[in-house]
């Protein structure tokens, strides 16, 4: 059965975006990409709630022959893999490989646990937190952002209870602390 994995980048305090909605503090530098890079390489799928593909839709258009490797290794990567939408409000996918579903179905998920011969990622704090509420997060991969927003969309559940078992860690010279971490119990 493959895993579903939580990917989330976050401030300190918890926040995937501030008050505001703004979360360019957020944008990896070459290493942390990189390594964000390798960890999405194996994966076969992403779920994500809408406000989460549209940020993400644009590496299906960018233009990234003037950019740099990582970057376009990460277009690459992004552009190959299958993408789930969970949307009410979308009437069509903006990119290939994408398909709208209009709710979050737990059983439809756990089927695509089952039946994929790669891991899958999901995306964005709302729906994960469905996720997570329904037990099918696997793992957590959470890069902390060495900033303190006061505020804003967290990137965690406040009504979850997991117990979680440290399986990685990694500093990273900007000061991102990667954590990974299976769920338990």
């Amino acid at each position: 059965m493959a895993k579903l994995i939580y990917f989330a980048i976050t401030s300190l305090d918890g926040y995937v975006a501030d008050q505001d909605g703004n979360f360019d503090w957020a944008e990896p530098d070459e290493e942390v990409h990189t390594f964000v890079n390798e960890l999405q390489r194996p994966l076969g799928t992403y779920l994500y709630g809408r406000r989460m593909y549209e940020v993400l839709v644009a590496w299906e258009t960018m233009r990234t022959d003037d950019q740099p490797a990582f970057i376009q290794d990460f277009a690459q990567i992004w552009r190959t893999a299958d993408k789930v939408v969970y949307s009410d409000s979308l009437t069509a996918p903006s990119s290939a490989r994408t398909r709208i579903e209009r709710q979050f179905d737990p059983d439809a998920v756990r089927e695509m646990k089952a039946q994929a011969e790669r891991d899958l990622s999901i995306g964005g704090p709302t729906l994960a937190s469905h996720a997570m509420k329904a037990g099918l997060v696997d793992e957590l991969h959470l890069f902390l952002t060495p900033i303190v927003v006061g505020g804003g969309n967290p990137s965690l559940p406040d009504d979850v209870r997991q117990p979680l078992e440290l399986l990685d860690q990694r500093r990273f010279g900007n000061g991102v602390v990667f954590l990974r971490y299976r769920t338990a119990g």
